[in-house]
């Protein structure tokens, strides 16, 4: 079957003679908030998205899911375990979500040139020169068939840099007809912006995003997500708690600087004494005022925030942005994006500049001491 693509958007009008070489590649993550895979196909060359094709979401199956988080919530578990069963479920999961996207829109895997596939992070610490995302890369191309490139944090944080984010350069590159300064905003488990004014680009996390709040909800009311901010919406913020938690001398680092999924975990004991409402409400509290803590770290106030990742559902994270930040906040589709899946269309994106050696990470984004690429390819035909 022919590949039919969702959107076509060239993005940049860079002069190239001849014509740079275009690649269909799909990129698959599953992000700190560990609810299912993103799996994603795009066309580019390594510069510009040509188009965007289609795109699926896999939940986990929920016994692994809760392996998942088990190991995530032991630290000492996630660095020192081999954890080989685990990594396999995972790339098992993984390779099927991409076979699952190419039987359903009936693509032939020879018309594939690359999966660029991340993987499930389960560890980051960059100033320990460590970070794990579980994904056999060999086993993966060959359960799917097509060349893979993984480990796309590991040289970053050998180099000395951060390892996150890596979005930035695709958010630069989706973003130049857009107006500037733009800020990006990634509502994950973990919450990132990029910074996008001309060829200025910035990047760091902000802080939590949706993972105190789900591992909240998780533990009080059994259930995944506060749907909507339905609960947050009903509670009172406990502004004792609220002034402790941004006490974190994190906010005021300079960028860049990235974090792990547990990092602001301990200090949720201040949240056990309130109530499942007054939580849910001071906890979502919490994620705006450390969003709103990156502007700190801005050039100039940007006019416009984008805000892609599951948050973005969420109203009363979204309604709170907008008052704290007074200037329009709004879902990454106001601009033809598509929220669920652009990390994934970016691991797309990052795999193709991989094999041409471009780079990705870059001193403003995430620290390293000049531009460099990353990644691990592994052909399919001998994996």
């Amino acid at each position: 079957m022919r590949l039919a693509y969702l959107s076509a958007t060239v993005i940049c009008d860079e002069p190239s003679v001849p014509e740079p070489k275009t690649y269909t590649s799909i990129g698959v993550i599953s992000g700190t908030s560990m609810d299912g895979i993103d799996v994603a196909l795009m066309r580019t060359d390594g510069h510009r998205v040509l188009s965007t094709g289609p795109s699926s979401i896999s939940p986990y199956e929920p016994a692994l899911q809760r392996r998942l988080v088990d190991v995530v919530a032991d630290p000492a578990r996630a660095e020192h375990n081999p954890l080989t069963l685990l990594e396999t479920d995972v790339t098992v999961a993984h390779a099927a979500a991409v076979l699952r996207l190419l039987t359903e829109n009936q693509i032939n895997a020879r018309e594939i040139d690359i999966v660029g596939l991340h993987g499930q992070t389960i560890l980051h610490k960059p100033q320990q020169r460590l970070t794990r995302q579980l994904c056999d890369g060999a086993m993966a191309a060959r359960l799917i068939g097509i060349d893979v490139v993984n480990r796309f944090r590991h040289a970053d944080v050998a180099a000395g840099g951060e390892g996150a984010p890596l979005v930035p350069i695709y958010h630069q590159a989706l973003a130049t007809k857009l107006a500037h300064p733009l800020m990006v905003l990634n509502l994950g488990g973990v919450g990132n912006v990029t910074y996008i004014d001309g060829e200025t680009v910035i990047a760091f996390d902000t802080g939590p995003a949706s993972a105190l709040i789900d591992d909240f909800m998780r533990q009080r009311r059994g259930v995944p997500f506060d749907q909507d901010g339905a609960l947050a919406a009903t509670g009172q913020i406990d502004h004792t708690v609220l002034a402790a938690l941004m006490s974190d001398s994190f906010f005021d680092r300079a960028p860049p600087k990235s974090l792990d999924r547990q990092a602001f975990h301990a200090c949720t004991a201040m949240i056990e004494p309130l109530s499942d409402a007054d939580g849910a409400a001071t906890l979502t509290a919490f994620t705006i005022q450390a969003t709103a803590a990156a502007l700190r770290h801005a050039p100039r106030v940007p006019a416009r925030w984008l805000v892609g990742g599951g948050g973005r559902l969420n109203g009363a994270l979204m309604r709170g942005l907008s008052q704290r930040l007074g200037v329009p906040v709004d879902p990454v589709e106001t601009v033809g994006w598509n929220g669920d899946t652009l990390e994934a269309e970016c691991f797309g994106f990052l795999a193709v500049r991989s094999l041409l050696g471009l780079p990705f990470s870059l001193p403003s984004t995430t620290g390293v001491p000049s531009p460099m690429t990353g990644g691990v390819l592994w052909r399919a035909q001998s994996a």
